[in-house]
């Protein structure tokens, strides 16, 4: 598994963008979006994932090769555009059920068309989902919602902290919890075997995401 892992140091913490959802309502305005990312960068947040769907391509790139430039000290994962992944040397690409299969990237990279350490990880929402994402070949997933939130609404409801721990425990790499996750229930999601959570409002919103992230680390 080239990345990630979970780290002594504490559980992995993944910030997943959305500027559409910053105060100002703006979705060209990146500027706040630029500076959130390198701020959570700073504050320790291992991986950094691009979840802006509504960009054009060229779009996506230019965001992408300015969130490694500002964010060196966190992993830039692209979400579902493998190609943007590439073209902008980010550090991986986190896939959908619309995006391409696990397995095709798993493929390009063995055959070297992709770093060795790429990361591949997949948004699963059923035990069944995360066992095919493992068999296919993916680094990690996403399992959620946990817990309620407006971003996850669509999936259904919440699937709670006792069927994140059922997943943990059949999963083989390593499972990152998503939807509604705060500081106070991020120790739920840890004691369920999670290796870390993923989050859009948590670090977005935060007045002091160093705080935030180190209020992580230590639990």
């Amino acid at each position: 598994m080239p990345w990630p892992s979970p780290r002594t140091r504490g559980p992995l913490a993944f910030y997943v963008t959305d500027r559409r959802a910053f105060a100002s309502g703006e979705p060209r305005d990146t500027s706040l979006l630029l500076d959130t990312i390198a701020r959570a960068a700073a504050a320790g947040v291992d991986a950094i994932q691009l979840r802006e769907k509504d960009l054009s391509s060229r779009a996506l790139l230019e965001l992408t090769q300015a969130a490694l430039s500002c964010a060196s000290h966190s992993k830039i994962l692209v979400n579902d555009r493998l190609d943007v992944a590439l073209a902008a040397g980010a550090s991986g690409v986190h896939l959908g059920e619309q995006s391409i299969a696990v397995a095709d990237v798993v493929s390009l990279r063995a055959a070297g068309r992709a770093p060795a350490d790429f990361a591949i990880g997949r948004s699963c929402h059923s035990l069944e989902e995360v066992s095919d994402a493992e068999r296919a070949g993916a680094d990690y997933v996403f399992f959620g919602p946990v817990f309620a939130t407006p971003s996850k609404a669509k999936l259904g409801p919440p699937q709670g902290a006792e069927t994140l721990a059922a997943v943990c425990r059949a999963a083989r790499i390593p499972v990152v919890a998503i939807g509604g996750i705060t500081v106070e229930n991020a120790a739920a999601c840890l004691a369920a075997g999670a290796a870390g959570i993923a989050a859009i409002r948590l670090f977005q919103e935060a007045a002091d995401l160093t705080a935030v992230v180190r209020a992580l680390q230590e639990l």
